[in-house]
């Protein structure tokens, strides 16, 4: 590679507060710990965003020392699938995978939608309501002009929170996330509940870990993997144990990889839904592009913060704009 087109790659760390915390199993959000990486050619610039995966014990310092860790070979001129080797899934790959993914599409003047053959279409993400009391929660879900609700719930009061949600949006699609916080035995006295409810979906009831009793037992509500399904290589034991799962690039470690799984998922007849862990529209125009394989999609990561990044994505009642060619792709 020659001096004027050597690859400079850039990493640096955001804090970006969020409007109010917001609670789910075990963790309370304020602030998103977000690594920013650019890698630059000449005068075009491609950028990728990551959060991490924080059950992993990932944060913005893990991330950056990951990606410093390996600058020289991205610098050399390292690939999609010479990264997927370099480092393994979580943040820090998701972020250089994007920005990755970006530079081409500005190098070659194709887009996303040309790079990867998918198609855009409308798009609708659901919108979250947090843990807090029933009442709370029935009033945060009753405010929310969309009819594509996720609900956040813990092993405390789960059928009083997701009754009160229901009584106050009974015509909503609702799906429901545990995030590990349930027992086997727990799930069985609720599931028939939550099918009685005309709950869409149920998200991670049990522990990443801890969920062998799945395998066999025929939920009547469909259970998703989120915590349980991290990348291509846990994808047969999630199989035989869900009916879906959730894609999120800090678990694939990226576009990338993420394409791969949901080649996999597609194969088998497994559902898909897309998620994030939290971030700006920066880190939400990727998963954009999973989306469009999905049938639950949950990229509201940007209405979380004071201040999303420009030009971000529009989100109108649960509507996301497809990402502009000037923030990604």
């Amino acid at each position: 590679m020659n001096t004027a087109t050597k690859r400079q790659l850039g990493v640096q760390v955001e804090a970006r507060e969020f409007k109010q915390p917001f609670r789910i199993t075990g963790h309370t959000f304020s602030v998103a710990d977000i690594i920013l990486v650019t890698l630059r050619e000449g005068n075009v610039v491609g950028q990728g965003e990551a959060c991490g995966v924080y059950y992993l014990n990932e944060n913005s310092g893990t991330m950056r020392s990951q990606v410093e860790a390996v600058t020289e070979a991205m610098e050399q001129g390292a690939d999609r699938q010479a990264l997927l080797q370099l480092l393994p899934a979580g943040g820090a790959r998701n972020a250089l995978d994007c920005a990755l993914w970006d530079l081409e599409a500005k190098l070659t003047g194709k887009s996303i939608w040309e790079l990867t053959g998918i198609v855009p279409r409308e798009t609708r993400t659901v919108l979250t309501v947090g843990i807090d009391t029933p009442a709370v929660m029935a009033d945060q879900a009753a405010k929310l002009k969309t009819d594509r609700i996720k609900v956040k719930l813990s092993g405390d009061q789960p059928l009083e929170r997701i009754r009160a949600v229901r009584a106050a949006r009974p015509e909503a699609s609702l799906i429901v996330d545990a995030n590990q916080g349930w027992s086997f035995d727990q799930l069985l006295g609720l599931v028939p509940h939550f099918a009685e409810l005309g709950i869409a979906m149920i998200e991670q009831p049990l522990p990443r870990g801890g969920d062998e009793a799945l395998e066999g037992f025929k939920s009547p509500v469909p259970l998703c993997a989120d915590e349980s399904c991290l990348h291509t290589g846990e994808f047969e034991q999630a199989a035989r144990r869900y009916d879906m799962i959730n894609i999120k690039l800090d678990k694939t470690g990226g576009l990338t990889e993420a394409l791969r799984l949901i080649e996999m998922a597609e194969a088998r007849g497994i559902g898909l839904m897309v998620g994030n862990m939290m971030g700006t529209s920066l880190a939400m125009a990727p998963g954009y592009v999973v989306a469009q394989h999905c049938r639950f999609v949950d990229l509201d990561g940007p209405c979380f913060l004071k201040e999303d990044r420009e030009p971000a994505m529009a989100y109108d009642n649960g509507l996301i704009s497809a990402p502009s060619r000037a923030l990604w792709g």
